[in-house]
């Protein structure tokens, strides 16, 4: 993030979700007025694909942990492994891993893990919306390559070891790659020597091509345009709108709002009685 934050001299830059050191793939990056929008991007859904191997599991459940149980996994087929991970498909409660960043009284959870403290997680709920079998590969260590769509809050290496519970052999994610998040997918991205090539080529300008509208970060709700009199009250973090004018939006939830122009201003919610409550403002340069 820094990396890409100093190539395009950008005053600030937001990340939309870790990586495990392990994983690769696709980070989405919010520079300027659009790190106000970033909590939209980390709420939304993701996909993966992955590597699980069946028959050992470790510490950390993924292969940087060390071993804590071996057992073969040779009698295993595709068939079963396909019965179990059906039953992942769905809402279901998951217990995050001690090794996540999740934190507790202040501090990061692979924090106390390294110093061999574990702590009571309470189980999440989560959603996977698709969890395909890509490749199974037998074995006395069976691997298997998945592909997950799935909610935030998901974690894929509890996935891989919940799944090697329930085959009862162990299993740890050996790669992950993120592929999709919320809106943008892996196939568009650019990676940081891409864009140090645009930017050696082009001049810093050239970076330009590369960004997307800061809007794109809002996903779900509904789109509204003022008038050049509602925008000024708007920009001042005023309510716009008669009482009950936007009633019709009530159950989007959040409502992207836009200059008569089609620049975006922002985001907003309702208010009891139907207007336009400001909750995250553009700020545009003077002139």
């Amino acid at each position: 993030m820094q990396r890409v934050r100093r190539l395009v001299d950008a005053n600030k830059a937001g990340h939309t979700g870790a990586l495990d050191p392990l994983a690769t793939g696709l980070l989405p990056i919010c520079l300027g007025e659009a790190t106000k929008f970033s909590q939209y991007l980390l709420d939304s859904d993701k996909r993966y694909t992955a590597t699980f191997a069946l028959g050992v599991a470790t510490e950390s459940g993924d292969r940087d942990g060390a071993v804590v149980s071996e057992c073969s996994a040779s009698h295993l087929d595709e068939a079963a492994v396909r019965a179990a991970m059906a039953g992942f498909v769905g809402e279901i409660d998951q217990v995050p891993s001690m090794f996540s960043a999740l934190k507790h009284n202040g501090q990061p959870l692979y924090k106390l893990a390294r110093q061999g403290i574990v702590v009571d997680r309470p189980a999440r709920r989560i959603t996977i919306h698709h969890y395909e079998l890509l490749a199974f590969r037998p074995g006395a260590v069976a691997e298997v390559d998945v592909d997950v769509h799935c909610s935030k809050g998901t974690y894929v290496r509890s996935l891989a070891t919940d799944l090697g519970e329930l085959l009862g052999v162990g299993g740890h994610v050996t790669a992950l790659r993120r592929t999709a998040a919320g809106p943008f997918s892996l196939a568009d991205a650019y990676t940081p020597e891409q864009l140090e090539s645009l930017i050696a080529a082009g001049g810093s300008s050239a970076a330009d091509a590369t960004f997307l509208p800061m809007e794109i970060a809002v996903q779900g709700g509904v789109d509204v345009s003022l008038s050049q009199t509602e925008q000024a009250a708007f920009a001042q973090g005023q309510l716009v709108g008669a009482a009950g004018a936007y009633r019709n939006h009530a159950e989007a939830g959040i409502v992207r709002v836009f200059a008569d122009d089609g620049r975006f201003l922002g985001v907003a919610t309702l208010s009891d009685d139907g207007r336009l409550a400001p909750k995250r403002l553009v700020v545009y340069p003077a002139g």
